[in-house]
């Protein structure tokens, strides 16, 4: 699943051309959707705990989507059963003053996993080349020679054992309608609801060329981006859990030996 979700690296972006509807052939209700989802979690439980007790790698993933895409979504639904001891997630919202008068990296990094931990971005430092540039917040010139900067700093993180998974969220221009008329009809969910997100979405097709650059340009070997179909949440959920599993499994934590030699010891 996840060679069908990759950017390779180098290559162009073209949104049209991923179906946010896919759904891999499965239907929401066969049992194999629901097996496999305990098991991909079952794993992430298995393989944080080696992570968080082999302290020598950590786990980065980055969520990104439009307005409604179902960032708050995933992390609740995937990351369930995860130790909260070994796991954050930090929402990035608008920059405040102390944080704009620093580099637009200095916010971001404070943020990372340290060794042995997983942490997850609700949007990150990729605002910076998205809705920066959409509603013209800063020149061009300065945005434009934010991918040179964000590529640089994944791979800091990468060397310094860091695993990037960067994930967009894909959903249809019809799809975010529905969602937020339903966020006005439920009182569960009417909180979220902000008149900001139709001046948003009047801006959809300039995001949609802002998120194909980034994700063209930013796709690389040490922190490649993965398009999720994100219309059916419960396909999204899914690819998103076996993407982490796998990516757990791929940096192969180990326990670590006793510090000490235990032959002997007894327990009173």
């Amino acid at each position: 699943m996840s060679k069908s979700t990759l950017v390779e690296p180098g290559t162009r972006v073209r949104l049209a051309d991923h179906d946010p509807d896919a759904n891999g052939g499965l239907s929401k209700d066969a049992p194999e959707v629901e097996a496999r989802l305990e098991a991909a979690r079952a794993k992430m439980t298995e393989l944080q705990g080696r992570l968080y007790a082999e302290s020598k790698q950590s786990l980065l993933i980055v969520l990104q989507a439009m307005d409604a895409g179902g960032k708050d979504g995933t992390i609740r639904h995937v990351m369930r059963g995860v130790n909260p001891q070994g796991c954050s997630v930090t929402s990035f919202k608008a920059p405040t003053s102390e944080e704009l008068a620093h580099d637009f990296l200095w916010r971001i990094h404070a943020h990372t996993p340290g060794k042995g931990l997983i942490a997850v971005f609700n949007r990150s430092h990729y605002e910076d080349v998205l809705i920066v540039r959409v509603r013209k917040l800063v020149p061009k010139r300065i945005w434009s020679r934010r991918y040179a900067h964000i590529n640089a700093f994944e791979k800091l993180l990468a060397d310094g054992g860091t695993r990037v998974l960067k994930l967009f969220l894909h959903i249809s221009h019809e799809e975010q309608k529905e969602r937020l008329e339903a966020r006005l009809r439920d009182p569960r969910k009417c909180w979220k609801f902000n008149p900001e997100d139709l001046k948003e979405r009047e801006a959809w097709d300039d995001y949609v060329t802002a998120y194909e650059e980034a994700l063209s340009r930013c796709s690389t070997e040490h922190a490649p981006w993965h398009i999720i179909p994100a219309n059916r949440k419960w396909y999204r959920n899914l690819v998103v859990a076996e993407l982490v599993a796998d990516t757990l499994e791929g940096m192969d934590p180990q326990w670590p030996a006793p510090a000490c030699d235990l032959s002997g010891v007894v327990v009173e």
